[in-house]
């Protein structure tokens, strides 16, 4: 294991020495600018209340093809969250709280969606556990900020419920974890995607901080799944979580989900920091294999299988990762993910790892979070309640 991370820590030395910038970047105070009047003007829906992820995936209503509800809450909460974390420079305080008081009532009222309804929950492709898990993240950190709009208290408290037992109902049964690809009979186990797991705790860590209802078995047995998802070596399986995952699964193709699964397993008391940095030095020493699908067509190609949609989760939970360390090397290691983010900024200062235009809204709020992580609060810790000793 040491042999190698010593492996990793060269070639991370070896990347970051031949990036290098060949125009001045902007300020901080630009990039901010830019993203934040982007985000606040590409709201779109009936209430101008959405920025909808959207993905290759679609579904059928009404004759038509839309983009799936899960994804249109899930992009809705990630862009909020960055309009509510992120720092103003531009003066736009007015307009972003509109901004996020139209998408907050959205978020509210999407637990009314028949479509989001877990008791309708028949398996398959189903996408919409993104949208419980962001919804749920974004609305528990708007009361931790007492950010709550005037007015929608009750909605927040009722949407924050609906979304903490609606992800606890789609768990898999046994085997533990969250996928959006169920069997058909969702009573029966199958598989769980760590870089649905990690994300999906990290959620009800936040829930159950609030005061919330979460069941500990839930938590415990995701977390062990999240365990033998990951080998020896340090990489984490796409799938798996039943058995403990094989030597050789490689962390070039587990780049993004290594560092959710990490820092979720090490906020629950499961990890260490020596785990999480060691995802860090994975991600910037196989970043090539994740910019290499930046931006492309179809979905799990090249030699490990890396889809266009890791590349900013990744860099969000790679910035998350960071915050976690100690002092000196956190500062030390904000460098290298700032100027991989420098990089791919495009030209009219937004980042997008889709196809589609419509998913910069996505890319650019989570590129700017990772860039501003320490100005986020950090996230929740898992602590099971303790049983109370026999008399």
């Amino acid at each position: 294991m040491q042999h190698v991370r010593s492996i990793l820590a060269l070639l991370v030395l070896l990347h970051v020495a031949r990036t290098s910038a060949n125009e001045p970047a902007p300020t901080v105070n630009e990039q901010l600018a830019t993203g934040i009047d982007f985000l606040i003007t590409s709201q779109e829906g009936p209430s101008q209340a959405e920025w909808p992820y959207e993905g290759v995936y679609r579904v059928r209503q009404d004759g038509q093809s839309i983009i799936p509800i899960g994804y249109r809450v899930g992009g809705t909460a990630l862009v909020s969250t960055a309009l509510l974390h992120l720092p103003d420079t531009s003066g736009s305080t007015d307009d972003r709280t509109a901004a996020l008081t139209r998408s907050i009532t959205f978020l509210c009222e999407s637990t009314k969606d028949p479509l989001m309804q877990w008791a309708d929950y028949e398996g398959g492709y189903d996408v919409r556990g993104w949208g419980y898990i962001y919804a749920l993240e974004f609305l528990c950190d708007l009361q931790q900020a007492g950010a709550v709009p005037e007015g929608l208290d009750d909605a927040v408290r009722d949407a924050v419920t609906f979304y903490t037992r609606a992800l606890q109902q789609i768990a898999i049964p046994d085997w533990g974890g969250w996928t959006y690809s169920r069997n058909r009979d969702v009573r029966k186990p199958c598989p769980q995607a760590p870089f649905m797991t990690g994300p999906a705790l990290q959620a009800l860590f936040a829930a159950a901080e609030h005061g919330l209802d979460v069941d500990p078995d839930t938590i415990t047995a995701a977390l062990d799944a999240l365990e033998r998802s990951r080998s020896t070596t340090g990489g984490v399986e796409y799938s798996g979580g039943l058995k403990q995952a094989p030597p050789d699964t490689h962390a070039a193709g587990a780049a993004g989900r290594m560092l959710a699964s990490e820092t979720t397993l090490y906020l629950a008391g499961r990890g260490s920091l020596a785990r999480v940095r060691g995802a860090i030095d994975s991600f910037l020493a196989f970043w090539d294999e994740l910019e290499a699908r930046r931006g492309k067509t179809g979905t799990h190609k090249g030699a490990y299988g890396v889809a266009p949609y890791y590349f900013f989760f990744a860099h969000y939970y790679a910035a998350q990762a960071i915050e976690l360390l100690p002092d000196p090397i956190r500062v030390e290691y904000r460098k290298p993910l700032r100027r991989r983010l420098e990089q791919v900024r495009l030209d009219d200062g937004l980042w997008n790892d889709r196809v589609f235009a419509r998913s910069a809204s996505y890319g650019t709020a989570l590129a700017l979070l990772s860039l501003h992580m320490a100005d986020t609060p950090p996230p929740p810790t898992w602590s099971p309640t303790p049983t109370t000793p026999p008399n």
